[in-house]
């Protein structure tokens, strides 16, 4: 698998999506710092959401292959600015989290469109806590060149 760098919000699930993605034990632990994991950066949500951050997101990104982008289909906030992705030179995919919370499919356009006016160009919709999606976004990381 390719290196992956998450970026989100705080309590977007970039650490529960990190413990899925690498089998362990899901556990609620806040981000205090950058975590480097064999094919996963883990980044605190306090990167996106403070522009000063920014910066340290774009070194940080030297490191990865590909960038996710992580948005809860519960947030109504934007959170990325339109173009957003043009800061990195790396694909962005977009991935919406914590699908089990919604129950219509109308509830997920909002965040899509987010992901999508950011830039990402291909879209996933995952629960990490119920195990939902995470084998479409599995097998297309392991199957990138």
């Amino acid at each position: 698998m390719k290196k992956l760098m998450l970026v989100g919000p705080i309590g977007c699930g970039k650490t529960t999506l990190t413990q899925r993605l690498t089998g362990v034990d899901l556990t609620y632990v806040k981000t205090q710092a950058l975590e480097f994991h064999d094919s996963i950066i883990d980044t605190p949500g306090e990167f996106v959401q403070h522009r000063l951050m920014y910066n340290a997101l774009l070194v940080t990104s030297s490191d990865a292959d590909i960038i996710g982008f992580l948005l809860p289909a519960t947030e109504k906030e934007q959170i990325y600015s339109p173009g957003f992705t043009s800061l990195f030179n790396k694909p962005v995919i977009g991935i919406i989290t914590k699908i089990d919370l919604l129950a219509h499919e109308d509830d997920y356009i909002y965040a899509e469109e987010q992901l999508r006016m950011a830039g990402a160009h291909k879209i996933f919709r995952i629960s990490a806590v119920e195990n939902i999606g995470i084998d479409k976004l599995q097998t297309y990381l392991d199957e990138l060149p």
